[in-house]
């Protein structure tokens, strides 16, 4: 007859067997078991929603841009400055994005930011860190993350802010603190995207405040959203964190349409 400690050592594996069971099929409830992308089978525990090889193909633009305000151009050559940062210097020092809206990185932030798969903020700001990694100039002196802020209404309905999920997953990698309560967006315009490039700049015009100004007074932030277009939003967002005296403000993001 087995002893007490033979039992009690089978009952304790017959428990842990039975939970970790229960943990796999909670977690392909929450999680898809195929890449949403080329659905091929998520084998690792580390794949959720995407497959590696499909993160694997995401790469960082090279073709050159401008340094200021990091607009890409078309073609080979070295970075230059833009005829619009030689016009007029944008109110942040430098912007940089990772790669162009298409492909696979286009998927992704549309799986991230409509489908609600929060956990590939992750995977993007992973991607964004590395990409960055040598760009002393983009994170040197960064006392604090700034997230592109959403309006309430816009927040509540999609359920999270995708430049907030960024922005603290970009901070913890890169052990930068993050602010989500000093900027403020507090005219619920419509998405930038539904407009022509010569709406942007006047949709987003008084969009924005500073509610806790105090909190990065005099300190050098790095504002973080997910997509640039026109860069009318960053533009804007960046003015308004000058004008509560901001010390230096750099932009980062992760796609550029």
């Amino acid at each position: 007859m087995p002893g007490k400690g033979r039992i009690r050592n089978e009952l304790n594996f017959s428990i842990r067997n039975t939970f970790a069971k229960k943990a796999k099929l909670f977690e392909l409830a929450v999680f898809p078991s195929f890449c949403k992308i080329c659905r091929a089978l998520l084998e690792s525990p580390a794949e959720k929603v995407l497959c590696r090889t499909c993160l694997d193909k995401i790469t960082p633009h090279r073709a050159p841009f401008c340094p200021s305000c990091g607009r890409f151009f078309e073609g080979v050559g070295e970075p230059h400055l833009c005829s619009a940062c030689l016009n007029e210097a944008p109110p942040f020092s430098m912007h940089r994005s990772c790669a162009r809206y298409r492909g696979g990185l286009k998927d992704t932030l549309l799986l991230f930011k409509y489908r609600r798969y929060r956990v590939l903020g992750l995977n993007l700001a992973e991607i964004v860190s590395e990409a960055f990694k040598k760009e002393d100039g983009l994170w040197w002196g960064v006392d604090v993350i700034v997230p592109v802020p959403l309006h309430r209404r816009r927040r509540w309905e999609r359920g999270f802010n995708q430049a907030e999920v960024l922005a603290r997953e970009l901070g913890r990698i890169r052990r930068i603190p993050v602010e989500t309560r000093a900027l403020k967006k507090v005219k619920n315009v419509p998405p930038q995207t539904s407009l022509e490039h010569a709406d942007r700049k006047s949709n987003v015009r008084d969009a924005y405040r500073m509610d806790k100004a105090d909190r990065i007074r005099g300190k050098v932030v790095l504002l973080v959203d997910d997509v640039y277009t026109t860069g009318s939003t960053l533009r804007e967002c960046a003015a308004v964190l000058k004008e509560a005296g901001v010390k230096d403000v750099r932009a980062v993001t992760v796609a550029q349409a």
